[in-house]
């Protein structure tokens, strides 16, 4: 009898001692995994993901006089990017900045893009034109990369809805996107 007592006292234990170093191998793996896109958006190697965002906002656009009559052009996007758990962890907004909560920037440069659904704004590939470090922090002063993926909606509002009528008027067209944030990976490691 005193056997199996011993044994549930070590099975327990065992248990409890998995138990609580899973959670650290998941921390030690958690760097998010890279996105299936298409060729023309993906990273070069030697970067990795680090960070990604979903994003909830608008898309501005306004009517503008041309040589050629009128046309919708993009003014800027806003929008909050939340975690997994619905944190808020960044801003989006003219530039393309991002702004992290530590006050931390990004600006992306716009390298390439795919339409993936004709309904939404393309999907991009852009490179970080600049970065800098926030009062509170440096969590995007790594940025290498920065995807723009699963868009809905952002699209421009119809071409006959921007007229005399309407010239210099202002449109917030709702969107979202998941936005994963890449870094380069250290050297001579595929960390």
């Amino acid at each position: 009898m005193n056997r199996f007592i011993r044994f549930d006292r070590v099975l327990v234990a065992a248990i409890v001692a998995l138990a609580a170093a899973w959670p650290l191998a998941q921390v030690a793996r958690a760097a998010p995994d890279a996105p299936d896109v298409p060729t023309r958006i993906e990273v070069p190697d030697g970067n990795k993901v680090f960070l990604v965002g979903h994003a909830l906002g608008v898309q501005i656009y306004s009517c503008n006089v041309t040589p050629s009559g009128f046309t919708w052009g993009l003014v800027a996007p806003r929008a909050d990017v939340y975690d997994d758990h619905g944190k808020l962890i960044a801003t989006h907004f003219g530039g393309p900045t991002w702004q992290a909560t530590d006050g931390s920037e990004v600006v992306g440069q716009r390298v390439d893009g795919v339409t993936v659904d004709t309904n939404a704004i393309p999907w991009l590939l852009l490179s970080a034109a600049s970065t800098t470090a926030g009062p509170d922090g440096a969590r995007l002063v790594a940025t290498t990369f920065i995807q723009r993926i699963a868009t809905t909606g952002g699209l421009p509002p119809s071409a006959e809805d921007c007229n005399s009528d309407t010239a210099g008027t202002v449109s917030e067209v709702p969107y979202t996107a998941e936005y994963y944030f890449w870094k380069a990976k250290p050297s001579g490691r595929d960390a």
